[in-house]
């Protein structure tokens, strides 16, 4: 069994709100052979609490608007560390990008094949490794600097 064309549009809507949110490491995965309860997982991250809600309301607004999907279930919006969008055939993970790397999602789905998206959520690949560099690097000369 393969994701539905309805649940490739949903990640496909999705993907693309995530990007113009400035999510990171977007990825989507086809789990419909290993999982009975949904299609496809849609994974995301975000440097801080304030951006991954903004990135959870973006996606869901669009899916509403463009094509009249709402969540059945909306969790852990409240740490906003990582929240979840059930949408049924979808399952939207927007995490922080602290818990993107301890819970390491993909390296559960590994073997499930990957669905295409478009190019700004791919363009997104590497990102919170960046991040990551960078703010290493400003807490590295801040510590200098105090000495």
């Amino acid at each position: 069994m393969t994701a539905t064309d309805r649940s490739i549009e949903l990640i496909q809507t999705a993907a693309q709100a995530a990007a113009d949110k400035l999510a990171h490491d977007i990825i989507a995965y086809d789990v419909s052979d290993v999982l009975s309860i949904t299609d496809a997982f849609l994974l995301a991250s975000a440097p801080n609490d304030r951006q991954v809600k903004s990135i959870v309301d973006e996606i869901e607004e669009r899916l509403q608007k463009e094509l009249g999907a709402k969540p059945v279930r909306r969790e852990g919006d409240r740490e906003a560390r990582w929240v979840l969008l059930d949408y049924v055939d979808i399952v939207v993970h927007v995490q922080h990008s602290d818990e993107r790397v301890f819970y390491a999602l993909e390296r559960l789905w590994k073997d499930c094949p990957e669905l295409d998206l478009p190019a700004d959520a791919k363009a997104t690949r590497g990102k919170g490794e960046e991040h990551a560099k960078l703010r290493a690097a400003e807490e590295a000369a801040d510590v200098a600097g105090e000495w």
